[in-house]
C-alpha cells in the first residue's frame, strides 16, 4: 500500500491510497489543529501521512471518507490525538 500526498493550499491536501482498489480524499487541516497536535515539529504533510498511517491500521481506504477535515477523526477514533502525540 502507498499514501500519496500532494498539498493543494495551505491547510488543503488531495491524498491518494494506492492498494486493491485506488481511492483519493481531500483533507483539510486548519492551522489551530495541526498546532495543538504538532507544535510545529513535523509538517502538515507529515501529520496526514501519519494520520492515514494510524486510519489504515484500524479499517480499508474504501473506509475512509473521501472528504473530511482531519480533527473529526476523532470522533470515530478517539485514541487518535493521544498516539499521533506519541510519535512526536
Amino acid at each position: 500500500m502507498k499514501i500519496l500526498i500532494k498539498e493543494i493550499l495551505n491547510n488543503k491536501f488531495e491524498v491518494i491510497v494506492k492498494n486493491k482498489i485506488n481511492t483519493k480524499h481531500t483533507v483539510i487541516v486548519s492551522e489551530e489543529y495541526y498546532l495543538s497536535l504538532t507544535s510545529k515539529k513535523i509538517s502538515k504533510k507529515k501529520l496526514i501521512e501519519y494520520s492515514f498511517k494510524f486510519l489504515l491500521n484500524r479499517e480499508a481506504n474504501t473506509s475512509i471518507l473521501s472528504f473530511f477535515e482531519l480533527n473529526v477523526i476523532t470522533s470515530y477514533f478517539p485514541d487518535f490525538e493521544s498516539e499521533i502525540k506519541k510519535l512526536l
